[in-house]
């Protein structure tokens, strides 16, 4: 792995503040288990962030590079650590980013860390948490939408935005279904009428040749969005996939719109 410049201390400070909060850090036990996990000498039962700031600037110093402290923080962040508390993670997420902001950092949902610009100001690092989510809000766009991507937008990460709020519109297919396919397939199996003219999940009583019509379009557009988004998302390189702001927007609105056409959907007998 390439040396990672070593981050300023004051920077790494704000770090350990967030991971050693007194509140809603890592507990005692859970620092030292990490510094032992690592091979960082840990200098004893201190407050909490000064314990761990004081460890991770030892390291960097004998290191003359940052890795080990990524590599903290990552483990520190690993998702298997907040089994049943996925709050607490991203809430801890959310505040280690406007920190690692100002070293050019961020944590992604699969907790490792990440290169990003560089912050220069307070408001420049926590607008990243905002503008993406402010800008849906006012669209209005649909509550299973922003559950389904809430970890994403704290930072504004348009690919994974798109990523996880398409899986939305399949794990709610599923729900309303009660089928277990994925893709093509669910949206066929849930949307499509089949042969007795009528689908497992009607937007309408599909009696007639336009509501018929209405009906194989939604399934059409589900389809397209899985095929557009979900798969090329899910099997590409991220730094092979541009996404702008607006890209994520109009996606994202599109998915919103979905969401709501499902929520007038009824479950028929259809096997």
């Amino acid at each position: 792995m390439a040396a990672i410049p070593a981050m300023d201390p004051a920077h790494l400070e704000a770090v350990c503040k967030v991971l050693g909060d007194t509140a809603s850090g890592l507990t005692g036990g859970g620092i030292e288990r990490l510094l032992q996990g690592r091979g960082i000498a840990d200098p004893g039962p201190i407050t909490k962030w000064q314990r761990l700031h004081q460890a991770l600037l030892a390291q960097q110093a004998r290191d003359r590079c940052a890795n080990n402290v990524v590599a903290f923080i990552a483990d520190a962040m690993a998702p298997a650590r907040y089994q049943n508390y996925r709050q607490v993670f991203e809430t801890r997420r959310a505040a280690l980013n406007v920190a690692l902001a100002f070293a050019g950092m961020s944590v992604r949902d699969d907790g490792n860390v990440e290169r990003r610009d560089v912050a220069k100001t307070l408001s420049e690092a926590e607008g990243r948490a905002s503008l993406l989510r402010r800008a849906l809000q006012d669209r209005k766009v649909h509550s299973e939408v922003l559950k389904f991507c809430r970890a994403e937008l704290l930072e504004d990460n348009y690919f994974h935005a798109v990523l996880e709020a398409t899986k939305s519109v399949a794990d709610r297919l599923r729900r309303l279904s009660s089928l277990s396919d994925d893709g093509s397939e669910l949206a066929d199996k849930a949307l499509m009428p089949g042969a007795a003219g009528h689908p497992r999940l009607a937007l309408s009583a599909c009696n007639t040749e336009s509501e018929r019509s209405e009906q194989k379009g939604l399934a059409w557009l589900v389809k397209g969005l899985f095929g557009a988004f979900r798969n090329p998302t899910a099997h590409a390189p991220r730094i092979s996939l541009v996404m702008s702001e607006q890209d994520a927007l109009d996606i994202l609105s599109t998915i919103s719109y979905v969401h709501r056409r499902l929520d007038n959907a009824v479950r028929t007998h259809v096997p």
